[in-house]
């Protein structure tokens, strides 16, 4: 049989008769989503704990993160609805997202970001693809107030996670992982800042789990009224476990956080858009919010990459931190498959990984000659 011929064309057209789209929408995709389940070998040995760990790599959709999922669905209805214009607020891998998708649909992206407090790579990228960047003097909430009041008086459409169609595209997270293991994993954890991901996690795996996907009826309240399956659900499902950085973790006060402060910039959010349904997916799914340091998130950022060649942003190993010490206590069952999910590629942010391997002193300067460098790699042999 010939199997030629088969070329991937994005999780819309994989997904369309779980999406909210008709066969007459003209996608507007960049070829995101199908993005590797890394088992890991190594750091299950360090932790010397019985366990199967995953990493759900995100990194590898085409602008570097998770949000081309959301971002493919959004714009794809926003050119449907005729809008000429998208808008949102980022701490940076929204704005690259949008830029990138808005010039993909021939449309423009203003983009706000906070004056100062934006990685490098997200910043070049949304420039790069030619986005309208405004720079406020302000914080990511300050930017979602001013995007949610701007929408009220221009035309232009949305496109943070307060847009359903960008938790739509995000729930295939889910569906590949669950097509990949057979099943759902036993714990699922995710960094979270606006807590849209775990929430759009957490539909994914409803819908994957409900007991007659071909069948259309009323969707749960949490979907809002846009996924077509049967919510009455059945089978496995995961607890869902959201880490929050230290300096901005709203979940762990149980109130907003007005000034958030931490080195892993994408979850530097204080006042999370899904709030309340975040609250609702760990009612349901019996899991939990907790923090970490961002001494921990930078350590297991960098152990991430030396032990298992993944290099994730600094927020995305805040999956792993927590994790970690979750499975070292026990609270994480032995036993367990786990996948983390890595939203985001180290890539986004190279000054500060630069910065922690600093005082490594593995580079060396030598002389251009063979005795030189065969000296210094002789003298670095592990």
């Amino acid at each position: 049989m010939n199997t030629f011929g088969h070329r991937y064309t994005g999780l819309i057209e994989k997904y369309r008769d779980r999406l909210p789209v008709s066969e007459s929408t003209s996608i507007i995709s960049l070829g995101e989503g199908n993005t590797p389940l890394i088992k890991l070998s190594n750091l299950p040995k360090v932790l010397k704990k019985d366990v199967d760990i995953y990493v759900k790599y995100e990194g590898l959709n085409p602008t570097g993160s998770f949000k081309d999922r959301g971002m493919t669905m959004a714009v794809t209805k926003a050119v449907e609805a005729g809008s000429k214009a998208i808008i949102c607020a980022s701490t940076g891998n929204t704005s690259a997202a949008a830029a990138a998708y808005a010039a993909r649909a021939g449309i423009t992206a203003f983009v706000l970001i906070p004056d100062g407090k934006i990685a490098m790579g997200k910043l070049a990228q949304a420039m790069m693809y030619g986005a309208i960047t405004i720079q406020i003097k302000g914080n990511f909430d300050d930017g979602m107030r001013l995007v949610k009041e701007v929408a009220d008086h221009a035309p232009v459409t949305i496109v943070n996670s307060i847009n359903p169609y960008r938790l739509q595209g995000q729930k295939t997270a889910a569906f590949e992982i669950v097509e990949e293991l057979g099943r759902a994993p036993d714990y699922h954890c995710l960094p979270v800042g606006n807590a849209g991901n775990i929430t759009a996690h957490w539909m994914g795996y409803c819908e994957m789990s409900a007991p007659d996907v071909t069948k259309v009826t009323e969707s749960c309240a949490l979907c809002e009224g846009h996924c077509k399956y049967a919510c009455n659900i059945i089978g496995n499902r995961p607890k869902m476990i959201g880490y929050q950085a230290a300096g901005s973790a709203p979940f762990i006060r149980g109130a907003m956080v007005d000034n958030p402060e931490t080195v892993a910039t994408a979850i530097r959010i204080g006042h999370p858009q899904s709030w309340d349904r975040a609250w609702k997916v760990m009612s349901e799914s019996g899991g939990w919010f907790d923090e970490c340091s961002d001494e921990t998130i930078l350590q297991a950022q960098k152990l991430l990459a030396q032990s298992e060649g993944i290099f994730c942003e600094p927020a995305s190993a805040a999956s792993l931190a927590g994790a970690i010490r979750d499975i070292q206590s026990g609270k994480i069952a032995e036993g367990s498959t786990i996948v983390l999910t890595l939203t985001g590629n180290g890539l986004k942010d190279p000054d500060t990984a630069i910065g922690q391997c600093q005082g490594d002193a593995k580079m060396v300067t030598v002389g251009a000659d063979l005795e030189s460098v065969r000296a210094a790699i002789l003298h670095n042999m592990s």
